[in-house]
């Protein structure tokens, strides 16, 4: 097949400790990652000659080399250049759903889509295994995202060990549309005022980071206990957006008064989400936040968590 649309979802954190800093500048982080249904549509077609066109709805996304999903194929192109020749190049069109800029991991996903695609393109045989090593290269979200469910991710992000999917808890998202949080910027920050506390050495760092502290949140996905997964929320980089952007804590602290399971900002930000039992509960979360925050810049998205990463298109 010459043309392929796959869906690629966005993800959650729905734990995240900074453990300390790596050699290679960054830093050793524990997560819990969880792929939910909000997700765009990736359509790959093959153009014939030796070119990679990249186009998108939404008008913040750049449609050049910046763009992470023109740089999987790019790698790709490198990794097998007898098929990139023999197939020619693509063009790679992005349907926008998850919000730009929203630590939700879209161009992360939108990049493990593309290298999904072109394996299936090019009749590679790529084992899973294999793309997250290519998708490695690229970000550290992009292996969580080939593969997507309910993962452990340990590293800088891109060790990942699988846990029991989740598929049954539903969330409120939200985002104001005109702020956006710099990745670099909170983790900087975030080394800069609590530097003093990060875990130097590898048996420390493991023991914090897969022994201590995630394994509550751990046990609780285990045992499929909800409202134990919402009490164990955690996410070390809120210390620094919170107290920079106080409409958030405000989002946050509105959310969490909705008897919901449990809320939290996601990633570096500045998407703040809710986990509720039913979508009912997250409609009537969504709609009481809504009028407790009446801000036309605010938007808010229902999703269920997703048990998988990328999946080509009904």
């Amino acid at each position: 097949m010459r043309s392929y649309s796959l869906i690629a979802p966005a993800k959650i954190n729905l734990y995240l400790e900074i453990i300390g800093d790596r050699p290679d500048g960054y830093h050793e982080l524990a997560m819990v990652l969880q792929s939910i249904s909000l997700a765009d549509q990736i359509d790959i077609r093959s153009i014939g000659v030796e070119n990679i066109v990249v186009r998108c709805d939404h008008p913040l996304v750049p449609e050049n080399e910046s763009n992470i999903a023109y740089r999987a194929a790019s790698l790709m192109s490198k990794q097998f250049p007898d098929v990139f020749a023999q197939y020619g190049g693509v063009e790679i069109t992005i349907h926008k759903h998850i919000p730009v800029a929203a630590g939700l991991a879209g161009g992360s996903a939108n990049a493990a889509a593309v290298l999904v695609g072109l394996d299936l393109m090019w009749g590679l045989g790529l084992t899973r295994g294999e793309l997250q090593e290519l998708g490695a290269q690229l970000g550290s979200d992009v292996p969580f995202c080939v593969g997507g469910g309910t993962a452990l991710a340990t590293g800088r992000g891109e060790v990942l060990s699988p846990l029991p999917n989740l598929d049954d808890i539903y969330l409120v998202l939200a985002k104001y549309r005109k702020l956006s949080i710099s990745t670099p910027w909170a983790y900087k920050t975030y080394r800069r005022k609590f530097g003093h506390t990060y875990v130097t050495d590898t048996e420390g760092q493991e023991n914090s980071g897969q022994r201590v502290h995630s394994e509550p949140m751990i046990s609780a996905i285990a045992n499929h206990n909800h409202r134990e997964i919402g009490k164990l929320l955690h996410n070390d980089l809120e210390k620094i957006a919170l107290p920079e952007y106080p409409q958030l804590l405000k989002l946050r602290e509105a959310f969490a008064s909705e008897n919901v399971l449990g809320a939290m900002m996601s990633g570096s930000g500045p998407t703040v989400f809710a986990l509720t039992e039913s979508q009912s509960q997250a409609e009537q979360v969504k709609a009481a936040v809504k009028a407790k925050i009446s801000d036309p810049d605010l938007e808010f998205w229902i999703a269920q968590f997703n048990s998988s990463g990328i999946s080509i298109a009904d």
